[in-house]
């Protein structure tokens, strides 16, 4: 990714290998150093904006999508899942 500055120097970052993946919201959570209930509640909210929280017609609870490049984007956390299945082997 190359993002432009205003004198037209060019910076140029590596960003970490996404795979869509839903964080779950512990992950988050841990990782922020804030209660899983502020996470929910944020998403419910509106306030947080790495995730949506949505309850489907009929039911009580919400579900939660945060995927792995909206959580990187607004929060700077990011784990690469693909390391956790070679260790498996």
């Amino acid at each position: 990714m190359i993002k432009r500055l205003t004198d037209d120097r060019k910076v140029y970052v590596e960003t970490p290998r996404f795979t869509g993946r839903n964080v779950k919201i512990s992950e988050i959570a841990k990782a922020t150093g804030k209660d899983p209930n502020y996470i929910r509640v944020g998403l419910q909210r509106g306030l947080l904006k790495f995730g949506t929280a949505f309850m489907m017609d009929g039911s009580t609870e919400y579900s939660y999508f945060c995927p792995d490049k909206k959580v990187w984007e607004e929060t700077g956390y990011f784990r690469d899942v693909s390391e956790d299945y070679l260790e498996a082997e």
